[in-house]
Protein backbone atom coordinates (compact mmCIF):
# COMPACT_ATOMS: atom_id res chain seq x y z
CA UNK A 1 0.00 0.00 0.00
CA UNK A 2 2.90 2.42 -0.14
CA UNK A 3 2.67 2.73 -3.59
CA UNK A 4 -0.64 3.76 -3.16
CA UNK A 5 -0.03 6.60 -0.28
CA UNK A 6 2.59 7.82 -2.31
CA UNK A 7 0.10 8.74 -5.59
CA UNK A 8 -2.43 9.83 -3.37
CA UNK A 9 -0.33 12.20 -1.39
CA UNK A 10 2.03 13.31 -4.50
CA UNK A 11 -1.46 14.37 -6.17
CA UNK A 12 -3.46 16.19 -3.20
CA UNK A 13 -0.06 18.18 -2.62
CA UNK A 14 -0.06 19.45 -6.31
CA UNK A 15 -3.73 20.33 -5.72
CA UNK A 16 -2.84 22.22 -2.39
CA UNK A 17 0.13 24.21 -3.82
CA UNK A 18 -2.37 25.27 -7.22
CA UNK A 19 -4.80 26.37 -4.78
CA UNK A 20 -2.39 28.55 -2.83
CA UNK A 21 -1.10 30.15 -6.27
CA UNK A 22 -3.53 33.00 -6.48
CA UNK A 23 -2.55 36.13 -4.98
CA UNK A 24 -3.36 39.70 -5.57
CA UNK A 25 -0.70 42.40 -6.60
CA UNK A 26 -1.19 46.01 -5.80
CA UNK A 27 0.65 48.54 -7.29
CA UNK A 28 1.74 51.99 -5.62
CA UNK A 29 2.08 54.97 -7.42
CA UNK A 30 3.84 58.34 -6.46
CA UNK A 31 2.13 61.30 -7.25
CA UNK A 32 3.72 63.11 -10.37
CA UNK A 33 2.18 67.09 -10.40
CA UNK A 34 2.24 69.32 -13.28
CA UNK A 35 5.09 71.40 -13.37
CA UNK A 36 4.59 74.81 -14.36
CA UNK A 37 6.52 76.55 -16.53
CA UNK A 38 9.05 79.05 -14.05
CA UNK A 39 9.55 81.74 -16.63
CA UNK A 40 6.71 84.58 -17.48
CA UNK A 41 6.16 84.40 -21.05
CA UNK A 42 4.20 87.30 -22.65
CA UNK A 43 0.68 86.25 -24.68
CA UNK A 44 2.63 86.04 -28.04
CA UNK A 45 5.09 83.37 -26.51
CA UNK A 46 2.54 81.16 -25.66
CA UNK A 47 1.78 78.04 -28.35
CA UNK A 48 -1.75 76.94 -29.06
CA UNK A 49 -1.94 73.39 -28.91
CA UNK A 50 -4.49 71.11 -30.91
CA UNK A 51 -4.97 67.84 -29.66
CA UNK A 52 -6.34 65.21 -31.94
CA UNK A 53 -8.92 62.50 -31.30
CA UNK A 54 -6.80 59.38 -30.36
CA UNK A 55 -6.23 56.66 -32.55
CA UNK A 56 -8.57 53.49 -30.48
CA UNK A 57 -5.49 51.08 -31.20
CA UNK A 58 -8.28 48.19 -32.46
CA UNK A 59 -5.46 47.45 -35.24
CA UNK A 60 -2.74 47.09 -32.93
CA UNK A 61 -4.51 44.43 -30.76
CA UNK A 62 -2.41 41.09 -30.13
CA UNK A 63 -4.65 37.79 -29.59
CA UNK A 64 -4.77 37.65 -25.84
CA UNK A 65 -6.04 41.77 -26.03
CA UNK A 66 -8.75 41.49 -28.31
CA UNK A 67 -10.12 38.82 -26.25
CA UNK A 68 -10.62 41.04 -23.34
CA UNK A 69 -11.39 44.19 -25.51
CA UNK A 70 -14.73 46.00 -25.92
CA UNK A 71 -14.10 47.96 -29.05
CA UNK A 72 -17.14 50.08 -28.37
CA UNK A 73 -15.11 51.18 -25.43
CA UNK A 74 -11.80 51.94 -26.68
CA UNK A 75 -13.87 54.49 -29.22
CA UNK A 76 -15.20 56.08 -26.63
CA UNK A 77 -11.71 56.20 -24.88
CA UNK A 78 -10.46 57.56 -28.17
CA UNK A 79 -12.37 60.62 -27.40
CA UNK A 80 -12.31 60.57 -23.46
CA UNK A 81 -8.34 60.68 -22.93
CA UNK A 82 -7.47 63.44 -25.78
CA UNK A 83 -10.14 65.80 -23.63
CA UNK A 84 -8.56 65.04 -20.28
CA UNK A 85 -4.82 65.40 -21.75
CA UNK A 86 -6.14 69.34 -23.57
CA UNK A 87 -7.66 69.66 -20.19
CA UNK A 88 -4.35 68.63 -18.09
CA UNK A 89 -2.27 71.10 -20.80
CA UNK A 90 -4.90 73.96 -20.45
CA UNK A 91 -4.94 73.98 -16.58
CA UNK A 92 -0.90 73.89 -16.64
CA UNK A 93 -1.01 77.48 -18.27
CA UNK A 94 1.78 76.73 -20.04
CA UNK A 95 0.13 77.15 -23.33
CA UNK A 96 -2.09 79.21 -25.05
CA UNK A 97 -5.46 77.54 -25.88
CA UNK A 98 -5.70 73.73 -25.91
CA UNK A 99 -8.22 72.62 -27.87
CA UNK A 100 -9.48 69.06 -29.10
CA UNK A 101 -9.65 69.27 -32.79
CA UNK A 102 -12.31 66.98 -34.75
CA UNK A 103 -9.59 66.74 -37.49
CA UNK A 104 -6.34 68.43 -38.29
CA UNK A 105 -8.16 70.73 -41.22
CA UNK A 106 -7.23 73.64 -39.12
CA UNK A 107 -3.71 74.60 -38.75
CA UNK A 108 -2.61 74.68 -34.75
CA UNK A 109 1.10 75.40 -33.55
CA UNK A 110 1.25 72.16 -31.98
CA UNK A 111 0.14 68.83 -32.37
CA UNK A 112 -0.46 65.97 -30.03
CA UNK A 113 -1.45 62.83 -32.15
CA UNK A 114 -2.40 59.99 -30.16
CA UNK A 115 -2.86 55.94 -29.76
CA UNK A 116 -4.13 53.74 -27.01
CA UNK A 117 -2.36 50.37 -26.24
CA UNK A 118 -4.06 49.36 -23.05
CA UNK A 119 -6.82 50.17 -21.32
CA UNK A 120 -8.44 47.74 -19.19
CA UNK A 121 -9.36 49.59 -15.52
CA UNK A 122 -5.52 48.01 -13.41
CA UNK A 123 -3.55 49.76 -16.52
CA UNK A 124 -3.66 51.93 -19.40
CA UNK A 125 -0.85 52.81 -22.07
CA UNK A 126 -0.63 55.23 -25.13
CA UNK A 127 1.80 56.51 -27.52
CA UNK A 128 1.99 59.70 -28.08
CA UNK A 129 3.65 62.01 -31.36
CA UNK A 130 4.29 65.55 -30.86
CA UNK A 131 4.68 67.93 -33.91
CA UNK A 132 4.11 71.40 -34.76
CA UNK A 133 2.92 73.54 -37.97
CA UNK A 134 6.84 73.58 -39.34
CA UNK A 135 6.21 69.77 -40.09
CA UNK A 136 8.85 69.08 -37.53
CA UNK A 137 8.57 66.17 -35.18
CA UNK A 138 9.31 66.85 -31.55
CA UNK A 139 9.11 63.35 -30.51
CA UNK A 140 7.03 60.15 -30.28
CA UNK A 141 7.31 58.03 -26.66
CA UNK A 142 4.56 55.44 -25.00
CA UNK A 143 3.47 56.40 -21.52
CA UNK A 144 1.61 53.89 -19.18
CA UNK A 145 0.54 53.87 -15.83
CA UNK A 146 -0.57 51.03 -13.48
CA UNK A 147 -3.13 51.51 -10.70
CA UNK A 148 -4.18 49.67 -7.62
CA UNK A 149 -7.41 49.61 -6.39
CA UNK A 150 -7.32 52.70 -4.09
CA UNK A 151 -7.52 54.63 -6.58
CA UNK A 152 -11.29 54.10 -7.09
CA UNK A 153 -12.01 55.24 -4.08
CA UNK A 154 -14.81 57.47 -4.26
CA UNK A 155 -12.62 60.83 -2.47
CA UNK A 156 -9.82 59.83 -4.64
CA UNK A 157 -12.06 59.65 -8.07
CA UNK A 158 -13.42 63.05 -7.09
CA UNK A 159 -9.85 65.08 -7.14
CA UNK A 160 -8.61 63.61 -10.54
CA UNK A 161 -8.99 60.61 -13.18
CA UNK A 162 -6.93 57.28 -11.85
CA UNK A 163 -4.95 57.67 -14.33
CA UNK A 164 -3.94 61.59 -13.95
CA UNK A 165 -0.31 60.73 -13.18
CA UNK A 166 -0.63 59.57 -17.09
CA UNK A 167 -1.48 62.64 -18.51
CA UNK A 168 0.79 65.36 -16.07
CA UNK A 169 3.76 62.66 -17.28
CA UNK A 170 2.58 64.02 -20.76
CA UNK A 171 2.44 67.83 -19.93
CA UNK A 172 5.51 67.56 -18.26
CA UNK A 173 7.66 66.35 -21.05
CA UNK A 174 5.78 68.89 -23.35
CA UNK A 175 6.99 71.80 -21.65
CA UNK A 176 10.33 70.45 -20.93
CA UNK A 177 11.19 69.82 -24.93
CA UNK A 178 9.71 73.49 -25.49
CA UNK A 179 12.09 74.73 -23.15
CA UNK A 180 15.26 72.88 -24.16
CA UNK A 181 14.54 73.20 -28.07
CA UNK A 182 13.32 76.35 -28.88
CA UNK A 183 13.92 80.07 -28.55
CA UNK A 184 11.41 82.94 -29.01
CA UNK A 185 12.38 83.45 -32.50
CA UNK A 186 11.11 79.87 -33.49
CA UNK A 187 8.39 79.96 -31.41
CA UNK A 188 6.95 83.56 -33.77
CA UNK A 189 7.68 81.66 -36.82
CA UNK A 190 5.80 78.56 -35.99
CA UNK A 191 2.45 80.86 -34.77
CA UNK A 192 3.38 82.86 -37.98
CA UNK A 193 3.64 79.43 -40.27
CA UNK A 194 0.02 78.53 -38.22
CA UNK A 195 -1.53 81.59 -40.02
CA UNK A 196 -0.08 81.43 -43.22
CA UNK A 197 -0.84 77.36 -44.03
CA UNK A 198 -4.64 78.61 -42.47
CA UNK A 199 -4.65 81.36 -45.18
CA UNK A 200 -3.13 79.24 -48.08
CA UNK A 201 -6.81 77.04 -47.70
CA UNK A 202 -8.49 80.17 -48.52
CA UNK A 203 -6.53 81.85 -50.84
CA UNK A 204 -3.48 79.85 -52.10
CA UNK A 205 -2.70 81.63 -55.24
CA UNK A 206 -1.99 84.53 -53.00
CA UNK A 207 -0.31 82.92 -49.86
CA UNK A 208 1.59 80.26 -51.53
CA UNK A 209 4.71 82.10 -52.33
CA UNK A 210 5.19 83.01 -48.67
CA UNK A 211 6.14 79.62 -47.69
CA UNK A 212 8.13 76.57 -48.66
CA UNK A 213 9.10 73.39 -48.15
CA UNK A 214 12.66 71.46 -47.78
CA UNK A 215 13.07 68.13 -48.53
CA UNK A 216 11.61 66.87 -44.90
CA UNK A 217 8.36 68.90 -45.79
CA UNK A 218 8.75 71.44 -42.91
CA UNK A 219 8.22 74.80 -43.97
CA UNK A 220 10.64 77.88 -43.53
CA UNK A 221 9.20 81.52 -44.49
CA UNK A 222 10.31 83.33 -47.71
CA UNK A 223 8.29 86.32 -47.16
CA UNK A 224 5.11 87.93 -45.67
CA UNK A 225 2.73 90.38 -46.08
CA UNK A 226 2.25 93.74 -44.76
CA UNK A 227 0.85 93.49 -40.86
CA UNK A 228 -1.88 95.97 -42.45
CA UNK A 229 -2.67 93.68 -45.54
CA UNK A 230 -6.62 93.32 -46.22
CA UNK A 231 -6.67 90.22 -47.47
CA UNK A 232 -4.63 88.73 -44.53
CA UNK A 233 -7.43 91.05 -42.26
CA UNK A 234 -10.41 89.16 -44.13
CA UNK A 235 -8.54 85.68 -43.36
CA UNK A 236 -7.68 86.65 -39.86
CA UNK A 237 -11.66 86.82 -39.53
CA UNK A 238 -12.18 84.09 -41.05
CA UNK A 239 -9.86 82.25 -38.27
CA UNK A 240 -11.23 83.86 -35.34
CA UNK A 241 -14.85 82.52 -36.35
CA UNK A 242 -12.84 79.07 -37.24
CA UNK A 243 -11.68 79.11 -33.54
CA UNK A 244 -15.48 80.43 -32.62
CA UNK A 245 -16.91 76.84 -33.67
CA UNK A 246 -14.21 74.95 -32.58
CA UNK A 247 -14.82 76.38 -29.05
CA UNK A 248 -18.35 75.25 -29.25
CA UNK A 249 -17.01 71.57 -30.24
CA UNK A 250 -15.08 71.89 -26.93
CA UNK A 251 -18.39 72.45 -25.11
CA UNK A 252 -19.87 68.87 -27.12
CA UNK A 253 -17.16 67.14 -26.45
CA UNK A 254 -17.37 68.60 -22.27
CA UNK A 255 -20.78 67.09 -21.91
CA UNK A 256 -19.90 63.98 -23.23
CA UNK A 257 -17.30 63.66 -21.09
CA UNK A 258 -19.20 64.56 -18.22
CA UNK A 259 -22.36 62.18 -19.14
CA UNK A 260 -19.53 59.17 -19.49
CA UNK A 261 -17.45 60.00 -16.35
CA UNK A 262 -19.44 58.27 -13.87
CA UNK A 263 -20.50 54.92 -16.16
CA UNK A 264 -17.11 55.17 -17.27
CA UNK A 265 -15.73 54.95 -13.92
CA UNK A 266 -17.95 52.53 -12.68
CA UNK A 267 -16.80 50.46 -15.76
CA UNK A 268 -12.91 50.98 -15.00
CA UNK A 269 -13.51 50.07 -11.68
CA UNK A 270 -15.48 46.62 -12.50
CA UNK A 271 -13.10 46.12 -15.26
CA UNK A 272 -9.72 46.61 -13.31
CA UNK A 273 -11.29 43.74 -10.54
CA UNK A 274 -12.39 41.72 -13.47
CA UNK A 275 -8.93 41.80 -15.33
CA UNK A 276 -7.38 40.20 -12.01
CA UNK A 277 -9.46 37.93 -11.63
CA UNK A 278 -9.14 36.53 -15.12
CA UNK A 279 -5.30 36.88 -15.15
CA UNK A 280 -5.38 34.95 -12.24
CA UNK A 281 -7.96 32.40 -13.50
CA UNK A 282 -6.12 31.79 -16.41
CA UNK A 283 -2.55 31.36 -14.76
CA UNK A 284 -4.68 29.04 -12.63
CA UNK A 285 -6.18 27.11 -15.57
CA UNK A 286 -2.60 26.50 -17.18
CA UNK A 287 -1.42 25.02 -13.96
CA UNK A 288 -4.55 22.86 -13.93
CA UNK A 289 -3.85 21.13 -16.92
CA UNK A 290 -0.12 20.94 -16.95
CA UNK A 291 -0.71 19.05 -13.47
CA UNK A 292 -3.39 17.74 -14.90
CA UNK A 293 -1.47 15.76 -17.30
CA UNK A 294 1.01 15.02 -15.45
CA UNK A 295 -0.88 13.02 -12.79
CA UNK A 296 -2.66 11.35 -15.20
CA UNK A 297 0.73 10.34 -16.62
CA UNK A 298 2.16 9.44 -13.35
CA UNK A 299 -0.45 6.94 -12.46
CA UNK A 300 -0.44 5.37 -15.53
CA UNK A 301 3.25 4.68 -15.09
CA UNK A 302 2.08 3.54 -11.80
CA UNK A 303 -0.03 0.89 -13.53
CA UNK A 304 2.05 -0.29 -15.40
CA UNK A 305 4.99 -0.76 -13.57
CA UNK A 306 3.34 -2.70 -10.92
CA UNK A 307 1.64 -6.26 -10.77
CA UNK A 308 -0.64 -6.29 -7.16
CA UNK A 309 -3.55 -4.67 -6.32
CA UNK A 310 -2.44 -1.50 -5.00
CA UNK A 311 -0.36 -0.30 -8.13
CA UNK A 312 -3.94 -0.50 -10.17
CA UNK A 313 -5.69 1.15 -7.12
CA UNK A 314 -3.25 3.97 -7.18
CA UNK A 315 -2.84 4.43 -10.65
CA UNK A 316 -6.58 4.60 -10.86
CA UNK A 317 -6.00 7.02 -8.59
CA UNK A 318 -3.35 9.11 -10.02
CA UNK A 319 -5.79 8.92 -13.24
CA UNK A 320 -8.93 10.27 -11.67
CA UNK A 321 -6.87 12.81 -9.76
CA UNK A 322 -5.36 14.16 -13.01
CA UNK A 323 -8.75 14.13 -14.96
CA UNK A 324 -10.01 16.24 -12.36
CA UNK A 325 -7.03 18.67 -12.13
CA UNK A 326 -7.81 18.73 -16.61
CA UNK A 327 -11.62 18.99 -15.73
CA UNK A 328 -11.30 22.63 -12.94
CA UNK A 329 -8.73 24.04 -15.66
CA UNK A 330 -11.44 23.58 -18.39
CA UNK A 331 -14.00 24.79 -15.45
CA UNK A 332 -11.71 28.18 -14.94
CA UNK A 333 -11.17 28.63 -18.90
CA UNK A 334 -15.32 28.86 -19.21
CA UNK A 335 -15.54 31.38 -15.72
CA UNK A 336 -13.04 33.23 -17.23
CA UNK A 337 -15.14 33.33 -20.68
CA UNK A 338 -18.50 34.77 -17.99
CA UNK A 339 -15.85 37.63 -17.22
CA UNK A 340 -15.06 38.73 -20.27
CA UNK A 341 -18.82 38.79 -21.03
CA UNK A 342 -19.68 40.85 -18.45
CA UNK A 343 -16.97 43.26 -19.62
CA UNK A 344 -18.45 43.52 -22.94
CA UNK A 345 -21.93 43.59 -21.21
CA UNK A 346 -20.52 46.90 -19.27
CA UNK A 347 -18.97 48.57 -22.91
CA UNK A 348 -22.31 48.30 -23.94
CA UNK A 349 -24.15 50.23 -21.04
CA UNK A 350 -21.73 52.82 -21.40
CA UNK A 351 -22.37 52.93 -25.40
CA UNK A 352 -26.32 53.16 -24.23
CA UNK A 353 -25.63 56.23 -21.68
CA UNK A 354 -24.04 58.76 -23.82
CA UNK A 355 -26.37 60.41 -25.94
CA UNK A 356 -25.06 62.29 -28.87
CA UNK A 357 -25.83 66.17 -28.47
CA UNK A 358 -27.40 69.30 -30.23
CA UNK A 359 -25.17 72.53 -30.40
CA UNK A 360 -26.84 76.19 -32.11
CA UNK A 361 -24.91 78.46 -34.03
CA UNK A 362 -26.26 81.95 -35.02
CA UNK A 363 -27.97 80.59 -38.36
CA UNK A 364 -28.67 76.75 -37.40
CA UNK A 365 -28.34 74.09 -35.27
CA UNK A 366 -26.05 71.59 -35.75
CA UNK A 367 -26.55 67.92 -34.13
CA UNK A 368 -23.20 66.27 -33.47
CA UNK A 369 -23.74 62.24 -32.95
CA UNK A 370 -20.85 60.24 -34.07
CA UNK A 371 -19.74 62.24 -36.51
CA UNK A 372 -18.23 65.53 -35.69
CA UNK A 373 -15.99 65.39 -38.33
CA UNK A 374 -18.55 65.38 -40.92
CA UNK A 375 -20.24 68.43 -38.89
CA UNK A 376 -17.04 70.19 -39.08
CA UNK A 377 -16.32 69.40 -43.04
CA UNK A 378 -19.89 71.39 -43.35
CA UNK A 379 -18.41 74.43 -41.33
CA UNK A 380 -15.23 74.50 -43.73
CA UNK A 381 -17.58 75.42 -46.99
CA UNK A 382 -19.63 77.44 -45.06
CA UNK A 383 -16.35 79.39 -44.08
CA UNK A 384 -15.28 79.18 -47.56
CA UNK A 385 -18.76 80.99 -48.32
CA UNK A 386 -17.94 83.54 -45.72
CA UNK A 387 -14.33 84.60 -47.64
CA UNK A 388 -15.48 84.29 -50.84
CA UNK A 389 -18.47 87.09 -49.78
CA UNK A 390 -16.21 88.95 -48.06
CA UNK A 391 -13.42 88.84 -51.15
CA UNK A 392 -16.06 90.01 -52.97
CA UNK A 393 -16.35 93.45 -51.09
CA UNK A 394 -12.63 94.12 -51.77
Amino acid sequence: MKLLSKEIFGVFVVAILLGACATHTVKTTSYTPVIQDSQNLSEEMLLDIGVAIFDPGIDELDDDQEEVTNHQIRIAESRYAPYLLAETLQRSANWGIVRLMPNSRSPMDVYVNGVILESNGESMSMRIQVSDSTGRNWYAKEYDQAISQFSYDPSQRQQSDPFQILYNNIANDLLAWRKENLVAREITEIRTISEMLFAKRFSSDVFDDYLEQDRNGVYEIISLPASNDPLLNRIRDIRERDFMFIDTVQDYYATYVRQMRLPYDSWREQSYYETITLRELEVAAKRRFIAGAAAVVGGIAAGTQGNNYASYVGAAAGVGAGAYLIRSGLDKRAEARMHMESIEELGQSLEDEVAPQVIGLDDRTITLTGSVEEQYEQWREVLADLYAIEVGEL
